[in-house]
């Protein structure tokens, strides 16, 4: 399969470049800084724009048969809203360009599904990141709108909190309230499950919380 992967040198992004290579997918990293991918930048094919450059993200989707965002906005109180949402926009314009379908996409639980049954701690974190960080907050938001009504196949995994440690570990998944998710969940396992869900139907049209 070829895969168009954005933010592909973040934290969860370097994990997917892996799994994809490992499964042995073509991959086309579409990135900012092409040095960030170390020696990951001769086993795939990069496309080194920003998200705003429409015709980059067009070419970087032409030939994809699937598309994974794996970028979120920085954790800082000033962060200004939009630039993810605006170029989340431009991919899901490219990909409807190019005829490609499926969309996996990368998110917190501070965006809803309609299959939660939240918790009282479920309902609390979108507030408190609402109050420490609110730019942040309304590009995962702003994201998962530009996702959840594009009318493609699309999947978002939401995640509470990715941590730095091995990966391997058992992957829970299902809706707040409803399954048993926990909080912590390793950046290579989140990894794991965006690259997954390219071969899965299971959650078409859902967003799935995960966790270890």
């Amino acid at each position: 399969m070829k895969v168009t992967v954005f933010g592909a040198t973040g934290g969860v992004g370097r994990f997917v470049l892996h799994h994809l290579l490992a499964d042995e997918h073509e991959v086309t990293a579409f990135v900012r800084s092409p040095e960030k991918l170390g020696d990951l930048e001769y086993a795939v094919d990069v496309v080194s724009a920003e998200l705003s450059d429409a015709d980059a993200v067009a070419r970087a989707t032409e030939d994809a048969d699937a598309v994974i965002t794996a970028y979120g906005p920085p954790i800082d109180p000033l962060v200004a809203s939009g630039p993810l949402t605006e170029g989340t926009r431009t991919i899901v314009k490219a990909m409807h360009a190019a005829g490609v379908r499926r969309l996996v996409s990368l998110a917190t639980v501070s965006v809803p599904d309609p299959r939660d049954r939240p918790r009282l701690f479920d309902r609390l974190v979108p507030i408190g990141i609402g109050l420490l960080i609110p730019g942040a907050l309304a590009e995962v938001q702003g994201i998962h709108e530009v996702v959840s009504t594009s009318d493609l196949d699309w999947t978002v995994a939401r995640m509470f909190a990715p941590i730095d440690v091995p990966g391997g570990n058992p992957v829970r998944a299902g809706f707040l309230g409803v399954d048993p998710i926990g909080v912590e969940m390793a950046r290579a396992d989140v990894a794991r499950f965006l690259v997954d869900q390219l071969t899965s139907t299971e959650y078409v049209g859902a967003a799935p919380a995960i966790s270890n």
